[in-house]
């Protein structure tokens, strides 16, 4: 059975997660990371040496880095559903799991800031500047391309969708002000309609 350690709290682990209910597959999940430990005791760093989580292990193969688990599993049980067969629109999709990356950097102080800083600690420079830089980016590209089409890399809901899903739901649900983006909100509720979207990412924010 794939087994995957990491906490239900954490994005990254939310899109291996994510992925692994989209292709309706049987895991065991370890807690790991953060007040639960685990991630930097010497067996664990010997499946993954960054000391981060997710970490999964497939009938004895072990991987880490969330994008490339999502790769992974989206290839291995959903070519040509969440992984698609062309190339040039895998690579559509793939190219969205990377760009999720700079958003993420983008509301790192915003999210650390807000959710998981207490108040007299806070840095509000800091927060703002990346509420802005977060805001400016999902003005820029997501709402351009949402605007032509469903799903990011086109009609059909696929792992490039994954990671930037999972992103946009922190900077949807942290306390900010936010621009009115029509076509980001559309595909955020599609994504809401979905079960393991539900399930795994659109949960509080601790």
């Amino acid at each position: 059975m794939l087994k995957v350690w990491g906490r239900l709290n954490s994005v990254n682990v939310k899109k291996a997660l994510w992925a692994a209910e989209e292709l309706g597959l049987k895991y065991e999940r370890i807690d790991a990371g953060l007040h639960f430990g685990v991630n930097k005791t010497p067996e664990y760093l010997k499946m993954n040496p960054t000391g981060l989580v997710p970490t999964i292990e497939d009938d004895g193969f072990q991987l880490w880095e969330s994008h490339t688990i999502v790769r992974y599993l989206a290839a291995k049980h959903g070519a040509g559903t969440l992984c698609p067969k062309d190339l040039q629109a895998r690579a559509d999709a793939e190219r969205w799991m990377d760009w999720a990356y700079t958003l993420q950097r983008a509301m790192r102080d915003v999210f650390w800031g807000l959710i998981r800083t207490p108040p007299d600690k806070r840095d509000p420079k800091a927060i703002e500047a990346g509420r802005k830089a977060s805001n400016e980016l999902m003005a820029a590209i997501p709402e351009s391309v949402l605007s032509r089409q469903p799903y990011v890399a086109g009609k059909t809901f696929t792992m490039g969708d994954i990671p930037i899903g999972c992103e946009v739901q922190r900077w949807m649900r942290v306390p900010i002000e936010r621009p009115k983006l029509p076509a980001v909100e559309a595909w955020f509720e599609r994504l809401r309609e979905r079960p393991a979207f539900r399930k795994i990412v659109d949960i509080p924010l601790t």
